[in-house]
């Protein structure tokens, strides 16, 4: 039943009908069957925002091939992280293929390297000679032979005329995911177990009452009534929109800190001829001065069934923290506390600001020219822009107060456990379930030992595939 007041105390209320919120929503609905959940999503469908197809590059980070997380060659500490994490992720949907029917989100796709000049290539081989001692990585390919690197992908050396050194990896366990698919069938999947999943409800305000419940109140779009629910947990999952309600909700855990919206485009082909021939996601190297989000890269996309590629990305730069947001939404972050943070930060990425103004002046020609070279028979006939999601970036203050910019995903939770929020973009999606497991063992310790047999049974190692 539906109610549109506080009088009924719910156990979990999810904001956000995102990957994130989707996947806590399954773990909990496993662990505590009985819990009263809600689901509130702004839009009017579930994963409309980043966990939508075409708003994020569907990659199943993993660490294989995305540089950015190993800048130091000789250091795999993150990439093999985010890896362990990944596999979490797979265990965990295995674990829910296992019971019941979900769509085809997942198709192996290899993940592969592909960079130039004799810096690039020492960078190269240096990074696969690292992970090749873990054993999630030891199954890594690396060759600085062109005709070897047109076997694994035709695409790349076609037409390719220049002669500085190359190199390539690859690791065949890669895999492109559809978010948007998984995230839907998730939600699905709570509601069938009895959670109130409600479209078109729009979270303003976040109270926390004496007694310790969470009072969650804002207006359903469809009619425009307010609405108001009482929780015992709150779990904020609005991508961009997280931290103006963290902040909403006086959490002292991110006082200070800030967010900076970076959006992207993509160059998309659907032209069967040109997709047939490209059966990878291959990622390069930033160029220097440029930041880590900035790595290009050519991948395989299959989204409800139909493969495309695309190639990008190319920083596009809006106020709003949504795709779907509102000019204002950047403003209405901005506090005392994090104002200083935030100038700082920007005086200590100048050369961010520098590759920002470079991406907006770009012509659609310029941006092509990225294109030709990892593809340098592309045809532009044959691809077109597309606008892709919006990240807001996660901004620290340091010991000292000053803004560090990061590029990863952050779960933040409140000392008394009662709410938590995620903020930040990639690794995201890919590591969700982990991050989730996480959340559940900082929020309900006293949960932990009776939740601990399901929670393994749900991330335990299978032999199952997930498809």
């Amino acid at each position: 039943m539906r109610d549109n007041t506080s009088d009924t105390v719910h156990d979990v209320v999810l904001i956000g009908g995102g990957i994130m919120s989707a996947t806590l929503g399954a773990m909990m609905s496993r662990v505590e069957p009985d819990a009263s959940i809600v689901l509130l999503e702004r839009l009017d469908e579930i994963a409309g925002e980043s966990s939508a197809a075409w708003n994020n590059a569907g990659t199943g980070h993993s660490g294989y091939a995305e540089l950015n997380y190993m800048p130091d060659p000789t250091d795999g500490a993150t990439a093999q992280d985010i890896a362990r994490r990944f596999c979490i992720s797979r265990k965990f949907w295995s674990s829910l293929a296992a019971n019941d029917t979900m769509p085809e989100f997942l198709t192996p796709t290899p993940h592969m390297d592909l960079v130039f000049g004799t810096r690039d290539v020492e960078y190269l081989r240096t990074r696969v000679h690292t992970l090749r001692t873990s054993p999630a990585f030891s199954d890594m390919e690396y060759t600085e032979d062109p005709e070897t690197i047109r076997e694994w992908a035709p695409l790349l050396m076609e037409g390719r005329t220049d002669a500085e050194p190359v190199a390539a990896s690859r690791h065949l366990a890669g895999t492109d995911l559809d978010f948007g698919a998984l995230t839907k069938w998730l939600a699905e999947d709570i509601a069938a177990r009895g959670a109130d999943v409600r479209l078109r409800h729009e979270v303003s305000h976040l109270h926390r009452r004496d007694d310790g419940l969470w009072t969650i109140s804002g207006r359903d779009r469809a009619g425009g009534q307010r609405f108001c629910l009482t929780s015992r947990f709150v779990f904020v999952g609005a991508g961009g929109y997280s931290l103006e309600l963290l902040q909403n909700a006086g959490l002292d855990e991110v006082r200070g800190y800030a967010v900076f919206p970076v959006g992207a485009q993509f160059f998309r082909t659907d032209n069967p001829a040109v997709v047939g021939r490209h059966t990878a996601k291959v990622y390069g190297r930033a160029d220097i001065g440029a930041p880590p989000m900035s790595l290009p890269h050519l991948d395989l996309r299959v989204v409800d069934g139909s493969r495309s590629l695309m190639f990008g990305p190319y920083a596009t730069f809006s106020t709003r923290l949504l795709r779907h947001g509102r000019l204002s939404d950047l403003f209405r972050t901005i506090r005392p506390r994090n104002a200083v943070v935030m100038a700082t930060a920007g005086l200590r990425n100048l050369a961010l600001v520098r590759y920002l103004l470079g991406q907006l002046a770009s012509s659609k020609k310029r941006k092509f020219a990225q294109l030709l070279r990892f593809y340098p028979g592309a045809d532009p006939a044959d691809w077109h822009l597309m606008q892709a999601g919006q990240r807001a970036q996660l901004i620290k203050p340091d010991e000292h107060g000053r803004g560090v910019l990061t590029f990863g995903t952050e779960l933040v939770t409140s000392a008394d456990g009662t709410i938590a929020g995620l903020l930040g973009a990639s690794p995201g999606a890919s590591i969700a379930p982990a991050v989730m497991v996480d959340l559940l063992t900082r929020c309900f310790p006293d949960r932990k030992e009776t939740w601990a047999p399901i929670l393994d049974s749900l991330v335990a190692d299978r032999s199952r595939t997930t498809t």
